[in-house]
């Protein structure tokens, strides 16, 4: 296997963990509509592309998780345990797979790896079209694709990775509004990645992330001897 196909490979799996997960299941009516045995489906390539930035990149992951912290810090206080897992772990050095800023954001090609998913129908792309051109394109989770998905986790420690930080995003993605513009706008809140001159890639905040959870850790542990004293 040369470096192409191994990295089409391996991208297609990681898509499909990351389908697998933040996806959504089909009513009746869309059912109807859909392609034979889909079970669920993600909208717009957009959306797709800024989810698999956050999956691709734990250190911006971790950050937002700071910043929901921040936001509400009773209500949101699991986010500076679930932050601390990733920045007190080598996860943005070992996991990170970076991504080019394009004019829309962090984006790459996946034609090729969805091909190899469409192949055996785990992923299905199905185009929206009005007036002859292409709206945006569908990805519809198959159940071959979701049992696939289910089976790779429970039985590859690297893969359940995958699936448990894409929980994680599509919980980012539920805070932030679904739509691929509302994670554009979020992703672009962030000063290193906005900053990031096109065609380059996107940089690691993984130093500034670490240093904003030491901060607000010691913040938390002088707010707990104050009400101790």
């Amino acid at each position: 296997m040369d470096d192409d196909e191994g990295d089409r490979f391996s991208d297609a799996i990681r898509l499909l963990l990351l389908i697998a997960a933040v996806s959504d299941p089909l009513n009746e009516a869309e059912q109807q509509a859909a392609p034979k045995d889909a079970v669920a489906v993600l909208r717009a390539e957009g959306r797709l592309q800024k989810l698999d930035f956050w999956l691709r990149n734990p250190d911006y992951m971790a950050d937002e998780l700071l910043n929901d912290y921040e936001r509400e810090r009773e209500k949101e206080a699991i986010n500076l345990e679930l932050a601390g897992r990733i920045l007190d772990s080598d996860e943005p050095e070992i996991c990170a797979i970076p991504m080019l800023r394009y004019l829309f954001g962090a984006f790459e090609y996946i034609d090729q790896a969805m091909s190899v998913l469409a192949a055996p129908r785990l992923v299905l792309v199905v185009p929206r079209r009005a007036t002859g051109r292409v709206l945006q394109d569908n990805y519809y989770l198959t159940a071959k694709g979701r049992d696939l998905a289910e089976q790779a986790t429970e039985q590859f420690s690297v893969l359940a990775w995958y699936t448990e930080r894409a929980r994680l995003v599509r919980a980012l993605a539920e805070a932030t509004g679904h739509s691929a513009l509302a994670l554009r706008k979020r992703q672009y809140l962030q000063r290193d990645y906005a900053q990031t001159p096109l065609n380059e890639v996107i940089p690691s905040i993984a130093d500034r992330a670490r240093a904003r959870l030491a901060r607000l850790r010691a913040e938390v542990e002088q707010a707990e001897q104050g009400d101790a004293a």
